[in-house]
C-alpha cells in the first residue's frame, strides 16, 4: 500500500469522524499560583466545534484521492 491510499483512506476515516462527532472537549490548565505550602491551578474546558464541510470535504477529497491518486502521467 503506498502512501498516497493510506492518506486518502485517513482522510475518508477523518472525514466521517467528523461528520459524527461535530465537536470534541479537551482541558487544558491555565494558571498556577503557589504561595508558600498552598498550590491553586486553575483549569479552563476548552469545546472545539467541527464545521460539517470540513467533514465532508475530507471525505470527497480521500475519496478522489482513492480514485485518480494512482494514476501516472
Amino acid at each position: 500500500m503506498n502512501a498516497i491510499r493510506i492518506l486518502a483512506i485517513l482522510l475518508i476515516v477523518g472525514g466521517a469522524l467528523g461528520l459524527v462527532y461535530t465537536s470534541f472537549s479537551y482541558t487544558k490548565q491555565t494558571d498556577e499560583i503557589k504561595v508558600g505550602p498552598l498550590e491553586m491551578s486553575v483549569k479552563e474546558k476548552q469545546t472545539v466545534q467541527i464545521p460539517t464541510w470540513a467533514g465532508a470535504g475530507a471525505i470527497v477529497l480521500g475519496g478522489l484521492l482513492l480514485i485518480f491518486g494512482n494514476r501516472r502521467s
